[in-house]
């Protein structure tokens, strides 16, 4: 990876994006919170700078900054909202808080033609972009122009195209600015000149050198969960070391119809990857039985896995380090309007503890990746498409899609009106433009007329959504004759079900999950 692009966080919400944006021009990227962006410009040696929005006022005392090291060493900066505001204010310029604060959609008029714009925009033109600030720029840095500008943001584009500085008022990395990401191209690859040739092929060959490298001949224990973040680590290090690693699937009973068959079947025959397979179902759901509480059940379970690995990986003894389907959103560190970096972990499902605990090291292969980039790996890596493609799913699995107590019996139920709804989904031909589809067991039961009986069984819920990332969703819009069609074979095939309703709340308000 020669060619790299350094992002410098100031605690936007959408930094990711920018990541994402740069990445499918075929650029490595990496962000990095801004207090630590000077030692990690030095080490990275990046070919281009993206400074990302934030919270923060330049008028503030204490705002962040960016290291002016990065103004100095000669490469093209491009400065996003805020940092658009600590650019100007660094080189010579002027900021203020603004007496009209704009957040949406807005039209900028392109002023002049710019090397940013080439093949996007022209001069003359109004183009949609989207705002999100509160301040103003109100006297640009010395060598800077104006190249667009709106009624509320007279600077909306400034540059100073001689030593490679561009600025945007406003956000090119979201979907709202629907140009937006051919500039940020033109930034990457005409300005910076990086050769966008980043592509699953280049970062697969790079990953098993570096795990050759990290494990030497020592031995790997993974744990699967039967998601793609762990069989796409898995099959990588395998392809490294071969038999060097053993596979630990620890089955809970609360998978989906026939899933723990398909992760067998896969590592065992497709890879033939060492794989202790473990049926602890009985001792996970014994302990959830009857349990109501969300957090109590997470924590039911998260508790029993580690135990479990743990008892299956000293049988093996002698490993050393520990693999993790670890991905890139779990250890990027945002930036807080305090200035402390603040971590998202996941616990249960990256078996959070067992490092410490059995005193092992981490290998984390996949922790330079997005999850859209994962499921291109795992292509990469022979994969079948219906294991990559599939939906998320959460480590605690059906436990918080039955909402109420747990028990055998209705998890069974759930199980199987759970794979009559996504057969029907495939059916459809809707699997893939549905970011995750589910159905939830109530725990109510309502009364119904089956024949000539009289019935008194569950609801079942059914859930779909569109999304990009699971930080915001749309409930998905189909057809009422596919729902009703769904919901037939549902009351049909499964005895303990009368009543079937469609979840159309969007996130936010809601959650994706239920609980």
């Amino acid at each position: 990876m020669t060619d790299r692009v350094l992002i410098i966080d100031f605690g936007s919400q959408v930094t990711q994006l920018i990541a994402r944006r740069v990445r499918e021009c075929g650029v490595y990227s990496e962000i990095v919170p801004f207090q630590s962006a000077g030692k990690a410009f030095r080490e990275m040696q990046p070919k281009a700078v993206i400074l990302s929005g934030g919270p923060a006022s330049t008028t503030d005392v204490g705002s962040p900054r960016a290291p002016q090291e990065v103004f100095e060493a000669g490469i093209p900066v491009l400065g996003i909202c805020y940092g658009q505001m600590t650019m100007v204010a660094q080189l010579g310029g002027e900021a203020e808080p603004a007496d009209h604060r704009e957040f949406g959609r807005a039209f900028v008029e392109i002023r002049k033609d710019s090397r940013i714009f080439d093949g996007v925009w022209n001069a003359g033109e109004q183009h949609q972009v989207w705002m999100s600030h509160g301040d103003r720029v109100i006297s640009l840095a010395p060598g800077f122009e104006v190249f667009a500008s709106s009624p509320n943001a007279p600077f909306a584009v400034s540059a100073d195209e001689q030593r490679g500085f561009y600025s945007f008022m406003f956000h090119p990395e979201v979907i709202h600015t629907p140009d937006g990401a051919r500039l940020l191209r033109n930034f990457v690859q005409k300005i910076a000149g990086c050769s966008g040739d980043w592509t699953m092929a280049s970062f697969r060959e790079d990953a098993v050198a570096r795990i050759r490298e990290q494990v030497g001949d020592g031995k790997v224990i993974c744990g699967l969960s039967g998601g793609v973040d762990s069989a796409v680590a898995a099959v990588l290090i395998h392809e490294a070391i071969g038999d060097q690693l053993t596979c630990i699937f620890v089955d809970h009973g609360l998978l989906r119809m026939n899933e723990a068959e398909q992760v067998v079947t896969l590592f065992r025959e497709h890879y033939n990857i060492p794989l202790v397979h473990v049926d602890a179902s009985d001792t996970f759901i014994s302990a959830l039985e009857g349990e109501s509480d969300p957090e109590a059940k997470r924590k039911t379970i998260g508790r029993l896995f580690v135990e479990v690995f743990e008892a299956e990986a000293r049988k093996i003894g002698g490993a050393e380090f520990l693999a993790q389907g670890t991905l890139y959103p779990d250890v990027i560190e945002s930036v807080s309007f305090t200035g402390g970096p603040s971590v998202t972990i996941k616990s249960h499902h990256n078996v959070g503890g067992l490092p410490e605990r059995m005193n092992m090291k981490l290998v984390e292969p996949l922790r330079e990746l997005f999850k859209d980039e994962v499921r291109l790996l795992g292509k990469e890596l022979g994969l079948p498409e219906a294991f990559v493609g599939r939906h998320p799913f959460p480590g605690p699995g059906l436990a918080i899609r039955c909402p109420g107590g747990i028990s055998r019996e209705k998890l069974d139920i759930l199980r199987k009106a759970d794979a009559i709804y996504l057969d029907e989904i495939r059916k459809a031909g809707l699997y893939d433009a549905i970011w995750q589809a589910f159905a939830v067991l109530l725990p109510v039961q309502t009364v119904g007329v089956m024949g000539d009986g009289r019935t008194y069984e569950y609801v079942c819920a059914l859930r779909a959504v569109t999304s990009t990332d699971g930080m915001t969703a749309d409930f998905y819009h189909f057809d009422m004759d596919f729902l009703s069609k769904a919901a037939t074979r549902i009351i049909n095939e499964v005895k303990g079900i009368n009543r079937v309703v469609y979840d159309v709340t969007s996130k936010p308000p809601g959650t994706i999950e239920w609980e």
